[in-house]
């Protein structure tokens, strides 16, 4: 338990010393750029900042084109701030590119933290099935049950009723040459709808 702790102290302990020796760096490199006061000071923090927030969103797992695009940005500055403090540049006679560099490197902090920090995650190219998804099944549509109605029950029908009923049926035709219809034999013999259509299935 003690050696995980030493290990884990040196490494905070050396992170922490990289990480002020690379904000000084950052300080002074704006201070030579025309930068002073307060301003001086927020270069180096700007540039911690997308680090931090390039990093965080590697570790989140989605976006990490535009998160090592911007954590390359930052860590090229912040590299360059400390190779040009170390004797590479003189810092009495800045360039005028790199005074360009550092005047306009806000704006593309502030561009790189804004995209980081406020970019929707894309979602997965596989859909995600949930197990009530998988064990439930797919509702159908009910069927509408479909009453069958009664047939109507045979009216029964005299013998001597269907004799008749062919006897002026056959008058029928002979005076008019047609065969009689059912509503003709209903008013002929004087019986319900349903009697004449049973009778006229005889004839």
């Amino acid at each position: 338990m003690r050696a995980h702790l030493a290990r884990v102290d040196a490494v905070l302990v050396q992170a922490l010393i990289a990480a002020a020796l690379s904000f000084a760096h950052l300080h002074d490199l704006a201070v030579a750029a025309g930068q002073d006061d307060w301003k001086a000071w927020a270069y180096p923090v700007s540039v911690d900042l997308l680090l931090v927030a390039a990093w965080r969103r590697l570790r989140a797992g989605h976006g990490k084109g535009a998160a090592w695009c911007w954590f390359v940005i930052a860590l090229t500055a912040s590299l360059g701030a400390n190779v040009a403090t170390a004797g590479l540049l003189d810092l009495g006679n800045v360039p005028a590119w790199l005074r360009i560099l550092v005047a306009g490197w806000p704006a593309i902090a502030f561009l790189g933290g804004t995209l980081l920090a406020h970019s929707a995650p894309k979602p997965d190219t596989e859909a995600e099935v949930t197990e009530d998804q998988v064990d439930e099944p797919e509702a159908t549509p009910e069927q509408p049950s479909i009453e069958t109605s009664p047939r109507p029950t045979p009216v029964p029908v005299p013998s001597a009723l269907v004799d008749h009923a062919r006897k002026v049926a056959a008058e029928h035709h002979a005076r008019t040459g047609a065969p009689i219809d059912t509503p003709t034999l209903r008013a002929r013999l004087g019986v319900p709808a349903p009697m004449a259509e049973a009778i006229a299935a005889h004839l």
